[in-house]
This record gives C-alpha cells, structure tokens and sequence, in this order.
C-alpha cells in the first residue's frame, strides 16, 4: 500500500535543486519540494510526503488527523514511516547545462 505521510518543514535547504528538511515522526529527512514551487513553503509547514518528495502542502489540522488515522491504520503507517527514514536525496549536477 502507498501512502502519504504529513511532515512538518523545518528548513529550507536548497532552492536550486527544491530540496527541504522535514521532521516525519521524529524524524528528520531532505526531501524534493519540486511539486510545490507555486505554494511558498515556510518553515513551520505542513506537507503530504511520499517516498522522498512533498506531494502537497497542507494544513496542521489535517496533518494531525492524517497521523492519527495512519497511527490506527498500524503496518501501512509503519512502512510508509520506514520509507521516509531510508529515503535520501541530494543534489546532483543537472545533466543539462552542466
């Protein structure tokens, strides 16, 4: 099963390459906010994340909702958690222009 999982921004890292650092459960990762240029993302901001990337902003409520319902949802919340702390991405050289 994929699902989306709320993480809050905690700093936005690189706007070149659209890279964030999230907290998911505890946990802090670098994530791709790509999908999201058009949203203004802050520190402080809630976002849906699948498997690396920020899929859409959302608010603390439905964040909170979200994380409870995965919580009851048990083995798929624990997977998709898992998923978030083995993904990393960096930045790479664009392979156009250099």
């Amino acid at each position: 099963m994929c699902l989306g999982i709320p993480g809050q921004v905690v700093e936005l890292l690189d706007s070149e390459n659209q890279l964030a650092k999230v907290e998911v459960t505890g946990v802090r990762r670098t994530i791709n906010v790509a999908l999201l240029e058009n949203e203004h993302l802050q520190e402080g901001d809630w976002v849906l994340i699948h498997v690396g990337f920020a899929l859409s902003k959302i608010d603390e409520a439905e964040a909170r909702l979200t994380l409870d319902a995965l919580k009851l949802v048990g083995q798929a919340y624990t997977d998709e958690a898992a998923a978030v702390r083995q993904s990393r991405i960096t930045p790479t050289t664009s392979a156009i222009g250099g």
